[in-house]
């Protein structure tokens, strides 16, 4: 069993070019970003918008010594709505602002209105993938969610990785997709039943 520590701010520059290594090869990054060069450029704002309120709130983590990473938004917590707008629109082409954007719409309107742990990031790096880090420091994070009594929600814009989170719990509730944006699946895992 891989031991799971707190990421502190001081470390957030690392996590996040994990979750950039991590995050290269999926469909809807690149598509928003095709080039290797604007992808580097690009996605790492994008990464810190959506999930970096983790490192303030201590809901990142990682798994010591390895280049995985887990970025968690306590209930109430929300992603910085316009620095996602911002990043999104200067380092995206023009001609993709329209499905993107409505991409992004379709997903706000699926997630959930209710109390809940939002996951917008777990990230293990390509060399390491395979080995269950994943899954581990999913586990951890999920610990902290029953305990709450809580659902927990994500997104992802990979495929691949559907089956890894239902075997964690979560049930696909929505797919989002516009124009030739790749579909983005998102999940819920109900509370706990044990917990109340």
């Amino acid at each position: 069993m891989a031991l799971i520590s707190p990421l502190s701010s001081s470390e957030q520059p690392m996590a996040i070019a994990t979750i950039v290594a991590a995050f290269a090869a999926d469909p809807v990054e690149r598509w928003l970003w095709p080039e290797a060069d604007a992808y580097e450029a690009g996605f790492p704002d994008f990464v810190t918008a959506f999930g970096g309120e983790a490192f303030e709130q201590g809901t990142a983590w990682r798994v010591e010594g390895e280049s995985v990473a887990a970025l968690w938004l306590a209930p109430g917590i929300e992603p910085a709505e316009e620095p996602i707008v911002d990043a999104l629109t200067r380092t995206v082409a023009t001609e993709k602002h329209d499905d993107l954007f409505s991409t992004l719409e379709q997903m706000a309107d699926i997630h959930p209105s209710f109390p809940h742990w939002y996951l917008p990031w777990l990230a293990v790096a390509p060399a390491l993938q395979g080995r269950g880090y994943g899954g581990q420091l999913l586990e951890h994070g999920l610990r902290t969610v029953d305990a709450a009594g809580l659902p927990a929600f994500l997104e992802t814009p990979n495929p691949r990785t559907v089956g890894l989170y239902e075997r964690h719990g979560f049930e696909v509730i929505g797919t989002a997709q516009a124009g030739n944006c790749p579909p983005i699946t998102s999940m819920l895992r109900e509370a706990a039943s044990w917990v109340r």
